[in-house]
């Protein structure tokens, strides 16, 4: 069964980009990607607000603040994607922020974003990827139990590309976040088409 049409989030890393960081994401909002994480986790609140008011300006509706709530107030932004120990800690002010995601590694926190008033999670990582060199990944298995355990849309992390999107779907998910190839690929629109099929 060929399930088509996932819903697709590009995570940020601005060291990976080899031409223009701003340039390829305003390119990356034109496809058909769902959103844009600004993830940059090495950045300062002072510099990844400054770096957040560029990326608005290129991606629109589409982008999704990384962890800085007070960026997300700052610039007006609705959508926010927090790491779990992050969401756990922080008195975050849910009715301000229409979308809200976490970052998940097992059943028992993708539970608990859920209770904690998450509208969908990311669940990773599903296969090898560079961005977790040495680790071993968790599998579809894993993201089968984990899309049968919340009600909230489940997108697949780590790994993905259009050789295995499909095996995500077939697991539940509702689609993919991608980062590496994101930032690398030549063909932008062409590489988002591909994944979305």
């Amino acid at each position: 069964m060929i399930i088509c049409m996932s819903e697709i989030i590009c995570v940020t890393d601005r060291k990976l980009c080899r031409d223009d960081f701003l340039s390829r994401l305003e390119e990356i909002a034109k496809s058909r990607v769902k959103g844009v994480i600004l993830r940059e986790k090495d950045l300062t609140e002072e510099e990844y607000t400054a770096l957040a008011k560029e990326v608005q300006k290129a991606c629109g509706e589409k982008l999704i603040i990384h962890t800085h709530e007070n960026v997300a107030k700052l610039l007006g932004i609705k959508k926010i994607h927090m790491p779990m120990a992050a969401l756990e800690n922080m008195r975050i002010d849910r009715a301000y922020f229409d979308e809200i995601g976490a970052s998940c590694h097992s059943v028992k926190e993708a539970l608990k974003a859920q209770e904690l008033g998450c509208t969908y999670i990311t669940a990773g990582h599903i296969f090898a990827t560079d961005c977790k060199k040495g680790l071993p990944p968790r599998g579809t298995g894993f993201l089968k139990e984990v899309c049968g355990a919340v009600h909230i849309p489940v997108y697949a992390i780590g790994g993905i590309d259009k050789e295995n999107i499909q095996l995500v779907k077939e697991a539940g998910a509702v689609g993919a976040c991608v980062m590496s190839g994101g930032m690398v690929c030549e063909n932008i629109l062409k590489y988002f088409e591909d994944l979305g099929r």
